[in-house]
Formats: structure tokens, C-alpha cells, sequence
């Protein structure tokens, strides 16, 4: 009856893919954790605004120059601080992408597939 099945070599081989998508899920989970504390900073202005964000691009930080606080150009000041935000999530999500494909080689997953499935 289990040879129609492909005999035991195929509840085997559903044991070894269920092993290997735990082990997947878990390390996924620890560097989804790892990310949270990993931090990255972006800028503006040539660095008159920096903005330290985490990996997973929650906003943590944010430092500005005092020269840019000049009533008359209220404006370019909220400009450099949004692009320095911008620029911190931009980095966040960069080095989540690659830590995200270094994870994926590791375990033997083609290029160009994504995590989490």
C-alpha cells in the first residue's frame, strides 16, 4: 500500500522538509530580531539632519544641526528632516533585503526567491 505512495522514502523525505522549514522559520525569526537592533543612519544636508533608524525602519533618532532653524526658510528645514528620514528607511530596508538574501543563500535558496514565503 505505501509503495503506491513512494514506500516510507516519501514520509521520510516530508520529515526532512518539515525539519528544514522549522529550521528556516526559526532562523528567520532570529534575524528578524537580529535587524531590531542593528541601526542605521540617514542624512541630509550634507549631514545637517541625521535620522538613526533600526533595521526594520523604526524611526529612533534624530539629530539637527541648529544652523537650520532659520524662521525665513522654515520650509528647507522640513524638507532635510523628512529626507533624512527618507534616506534612514531607505538604509533599513536595503540592509534588511541583503541580510534577507545572505539568509536565503545560506540555506541553499535560489536567488531572486523571497523570504518569508
Amino acid at each position: 500500500m505505501l509503495k503506491g505512495l513512494g514506500g516510507l522514502g516519501g514520509l521520510a523525505d516530508m520529515a526532512g522538509m518539515m525539519k528544514k522549514a522549522q529550521e528556516m522559520q526559526e532562523q528567520l525569526a532570529r534575524m528578524q530580531e537580529e535587524l531590531g537592533n542593528r541601526t542605521v543612519v540617514g542624512e541630509s544636508g550634507a549631514g545637517l539632519v541625521k535620522a538613526t533608524a533600526t533595521a526594520k525602519g523604526e524611526l529612533t533618532g534624530l539629530e539637527i544641526d541648529p544652523s537650520i532653524f532659520v524662521p525665513s526658510e522654515k520650509e528647507v528645514a522640513e524638507d532635510l528632516i523628512l529626507a533624512a528620514i527618507k534616506d534612514a528607511q531607505a538604509r533599513a530596508a536595503q540592509l534588511s533585503k541583503d541580510e534577507m538574501a545572505r539568509l536565503a543563500e545560506s540555506m541553499g535558496i535560489p536567488p531572486g526567491m523571497k523570504l518569508p514565503f
